[in-house]
Parts: structure tokens; sequence; C-alpha cells
């Protein structure tokens, strides 16, 4: 198939290029570099089945030939990014989503949209399921990422009910491995950048705070599932399995046995929730998906991974 990805560039989308790639389809790649890296890509240059175009997809989006389908996969994702382009976030997960479902409607092409667990806010239920309609302030901190994402999916539900587009939405839950820039804000980035530099190992509030984390490569496996079934409705994609912070600060501190880091505490951000854990029943059910990788092996390779940079 010829497949188009919006944010080639970034983390995720890059590792869906390489497997997409691999599976013997036609890729075109787009990114306007805001946060993706072309370094993400370097390795595909003179690729026969890869076609790069440095674009804002908030501009109309044109494309010669054919298109089967289309990984909506551009936004600044972490906290850290989208605080510095609030703006730009909230522009293309509105008019960059509007601009390639008329892509989709003109091509007869399948769209999905990366949603993402930041919808449900700091959610009163745990585990999150798909039904839950969240805790969010649609005027706090970051309501720029949270809100702009519920735009998006709505206005992929407009145009599946109106438009017959067809459409399909997953929800990401934190996600990590590779290609994740060294000081892009996250949590895993920051502790692995920390040990790795002997600087102390930053936990904000307590520690006791809990997320999941799901690797790349599952989660790329569930993107294509997902894109593939036949379920118009949100999908959860994520790591089940509940850790606390401060767990994850010392899994990474046995995984860099030389560093003279040490773990402190300083005082957390009042909007940092509390709880993120998907209920993946429906990934289950419908994409026969679950993640395969340990966390300790992932975090593993995101600690050689990031021993180039430091």
């Amino acid at each position: 198939m010829r497949v188009l990805i919006s944010g080639a560039a970034g983390f995720i989308g890059s590792h869906l290029v390489d497997c997409l790639l691999e599976q013997g389809n036609e890729v075109i790649g787009l990114d306007n570099f805001v946060t993706g890296s072309p370094a993400n890509l370097a390795h595909l240059k003179g690729h026969r089945a890869f076609t790069f175009v440095e674009q804002d997809v908030c501009l109309p989006v044109r494309v010669d030939g054919p298109v089967h389908q289309v990984f909506h996969l551009a936004s600044p994702a972490s906290p850290a990014a989208y605080a510095k382009h609030r703006i730009d976030t909230m522009k293309v997960n509105s008019q960059g989503t509007w601009n390639l479902l008329d892509l989709a409607v003109e091509k007869q092409a399948r769209l999905l949209v990366a949603s993402t667990s930041e919808i449900y806010g700091d959610p009163l239920v745990s585990p999150q399921r798909e039904d839950y309609w969240g805790n969010t302030n649609p005027i706090g901190l970051r309501s720029m990422y949270e809100e702009a994402k519920r735009f998006s999916e709505a206005i992929a539900m407009a145009y599946q009910r109106e438009r017959q587009a067809d459409t399909r939405i997953v929800r990401i839950f934190n996600t990590f491995g590779p290609r994740m820039r060294p000081n892009d804000g996250r949590l895993i980035t920051n502790f692995v950048r920390q040990a790795l530099t002997d600087e102390p190992i930053t936990v904000f509030g307590d520690g006791t705070q809990t997320r999941t984390f799901c690797y790349v490569s599952d989660l790329v496996r569930g993107l294509i599932a997902a894109m593939n079934c036949d379920f118009h409705e949100p999908i959860n994609l994520g790591q089940p399995e509940e850790v606390s912070i401060l767990q994850i600060a010392k899994e990474i501190l046995s995984l860099v046995p030389e560093s003279k880091s040490r773990i402190t505490f300083e005082p957390g951000p009042s909007y940092d929730p509390r709880v993120r854990k998907p209920d993946i029943t429906r990934a289950r059910q419908i994409l026969g998906w679950s993640p395969q990788v340990p966390r300790i092996e992932g975090l593993a390779r995101v600690v050689d991974y990031h021993r180039q940079f430091m």
C-alpha cells in the first residue's frame, strides 16, 4: 500500500515508518521539524520506497497519485514541547487534522488519528476505559494539548458520520524507546540523562504517583493493527502494568551502575495527574493486541541509546 505519515520524523513516527517499509509498503513522510528530528530518518536516505516532504500539515496537503492509509501523528507530545509550542499544538491537532481528513476523503483513504491518554486529564477512575469522558480543565496549563486532542477525535467522528470518512482513533499512553530526544522533558529521558551525567534524579512530589510505560515497538504494532481493524471508536494503546515514578527512578539507576546520581525530591506541579493506567480490554478483544516487551528490557535499550549523547 501507499501510506502517508504526518510527524514522520518524530520518535513514534520514525519507528512506524521503519515498520511499514519493512512490511513492503511505500511510505510518504511529512514533518516540519518543530519537534521531530532529521536524524530519526537519516538511515532511510536513498530508500526507494520512502519519500520525505518537509511540510506543516496545517497547510493544505497535496499528494499526487493514490494514498491508501494516513497516520496522523504530527504534534508536540511531551509537556515541555507543547508548553513551548502552545499555539502550534492546537493548530496541528485542529487544522492539521482537518486537512488530512480532507485528503483522506479525496483519496478514499483510511485515516488514523493518534490521540492521547491526556484527554482523560487527572482521572477520577482507574484504569481508564474508552467510555470514560475524563477530568480536564479546559483552560489549564495542559489544555492546549488535552483540548486539541479532544477536538481531533471529535472532528474525526464528524467526518466519519457526515462524510463517510474511514477513520480510526487510538489513545496513546506513555510510550518510550530509542529516538526520544534527550532533553524532551519526559520522565524517562530526564531520569536517563540525569543518571548518565551524574546529576540528581529529580522526582517531583513524593514519587508515589503512578504511570504505565509501553515500549515503542509494541505501540507501533498496535497502531498498525488499529489501522487495519474495522472499528471507528477510540481504542486505548498502552501498557497496563502500573508503576510508581519512584520505582522508575530506581530501575534506571540500577541500569547505570557507574552513576553517582542520587534521587532527590522536588515539589510537583499542581496539574500532575496522580494516576494514569489504561484499560486495554478493547485492544485485546478487537485487535488481539497486548504489549510484549518487558519494561526493564526496554529501559536498558533506552539507556544504551542515550549513552551516545552523553
